[in-house]
């Protein structure tokens, strides 16, 4: 049998097999642990049945993963969605930004959601969106209560493994009763997990909805650091400078305090937007202190 790793608690996994909408328990075979390999939530798996009854089983194999994440330890995400309210809370550009390039760095497309656009007037949105809109990044401007985005959100989460991220009080478990109507039913009351407080102990769970569709909630994302990355190489994570590499007056410009560079006059200029090199600029002297600190 084969399914997807949807929960691991003190060495049991619960696998999800698309094909019954069924959840076995199983335990991982010995030889994992002597080649160090542990199953991680997100794992396509290969299993054998030793229950049927009370469904339980045991892992055989791990399926090659697509890609994986350490924090929080999961693997096989097809893309991560990031909603920020748009107004109340006010969104957190810098964070959106340090999980956009974690995310980049794994080699997983991250979705960008301002919920709440009912709360927000038309120009703030704009803003918003014009913020990241050379970014890579797909932009879903949505709200519940008018029904805007909603269609959009479902068909961008249908059929992936998505993890959703965002801090409370943004609407993510609104957005999920919206897009999956019948989620609590069957996953035992999504909406109240994905927004369940910080000091909650949590576990790395995923929700098996309709339509081989798979969504993690991420735990921990509001201390998102970019760890062990380079200042110099954070110019890469910039999808708007990428047209810009190389044209500057010296060779590795890093496009914060060089004369003639590229970078800074297309912001002068209009053509990359203002608050995004803000959010670079910051992050670079943040990441260049990180780096000072370390070799003291």
């Amino acid at each position: 049998m084969q399914g997807k790793i949807i929960k691991g608690i003190a060495g049991f996994y619960y696998v999800h097999t698309a094909s019954d909408d069924s959840v076995y328990e199983c335990k991982a075979k010995g030889a994992f642990r002597n080649m160090k390999i542990k199953p991680l939530v997100g794992d396509d798996v290969e299993f054998d049945i030793t229950d049927a009854v009370n469904h339980n089983g045991n892992v055989i194999d791990i399926l090659p993963r697509r890609n994986e994440l350490i924090r929080p330890a999961v693997a096989n995400i097809d893309q991560a969605m990031i909603v920020f309210a748009s107004v109340s809370p006010e969104p957190n550009l810098n964070l959106l930004t340090r999980f956009m390039i974690n995310m980049d760095r794994s080699g997983i497309n991250t979705v960008i959601c301002f919920n709440k656009t009912d709360q927000a007037d038309s120009d703030r949105i704009e803003e918003l969106c014009d913020v990241f809109e050379n970014s890579g990044c797909k932009i879903v401007a949505s709200s519940v209560v008018k029904n805007e985005g909603i269609e959009e959100l479902k068909s961008i989460l249908h059929g992936k493994t998505t993890a959703l991220a965002g801090p409370s009080g943004v609407g993510k478990s609104s957005i999920l009763n919206a897009v999956f109507p019948d989620a609590n039913s069957q996953t035992g009351d999504i909406s109240v997990k994905i927004n369940r407080g910080k000091h909650t102990t949590r576990h790395s769970e995923i929700f098996a909805l309709p339509g081989n569709t798979y969504i993690m909630d991420t735990p921990g994302f509001t201390s998102l650091e970019c760890d062990g990355m380079e200042a110099e190489d954070l110019r890469f994570y910039f999808n708007e400078f990428g047209d810009y590499e190389g044209r500057c007056r010296f060779n590795g410009c890093v496009h914060v305090n060089e004369p003639d560079c590229a970078v800074k006059e297309a912001v002068d200029k209009g053509v990359i937007n203002s608050t995004r090199y803000d959010i670079y600029s910051v992050s670079y002297t943040h990441l260049r202190a990180h780096e000072t600190l370390r070799h003291l």
